[in-house]
């Protein structure tokens, strides 16, 4: 058998593409070698394969009750206060359509809350942006559009 060790391998422009590092690889980019934005990595036990892109939140914000700014986030370049509990999500890359899927959690700042959920405001999806209206109820409020914190996470395909 024959072992080939090398430090960097450089791109056609003399650029490190990859270097070698206590038994691993680092690199900046990946693609796909027949189909540039495709790449499937073997999943657990090694029997099915996974589209690396295909798997990936695409979007994800985690804002305050006021909907005033933002604690942290991805691929998100602003938010948008609709109102009490209602606000709106703004992407920094498009998605190729409205056909995304939503996943939220909310915190009500507090330990009574019967039910918590976040509505995607039917009718306001676009491709470079999604409202979304917080709420929770429990036995002595029917609906209540306040929450301390939302959590909402977007998969989908980019543009």
């Amino acid at each position: 058998m024959s072992t080939i060790q090398v430090t960097n391998i450089n791109d056609l422009s003399d650029n490190a593409a990859l270097v070698t590092d206590n038994g691993g690889i680092k690199t900046d980019k990946l693609t796909g070698k027949t189909t540039a934005g495709s790449i499937s990595v073997v999943g657990e036990g090694n029997s099915t394969t996974t589209n690396l892109q295909q798997g990936l939140t695409k979007v994800w914000i985690n804002a305050p009750a006021a909907k005033n700014s933002i604690n942290d986030s991805f691929n998100v370049s602003s938010l948008d206060d609709d109102g009490a509990g209602d606000f709106g999500v703004h992407f920094t890359n498009d998605f190729a359509s409205t056909n995304y899927c939503f996943a939220h959690g909310m915190d009500d700042g507090g330990t009574t809350t019967g039910i918590m959920s976040c509505d995607g405001t039917n009718g306001t999806y676009t491709t470079g942006s999604a409202d979304f209206e917080t709420y929770f109820g429990n036995t002595s409020n029917n609906r209540n559009n306040i929450d301390q914190y939302s959590f909402i996470q977007i998969v989908g395909d980019l543009a």
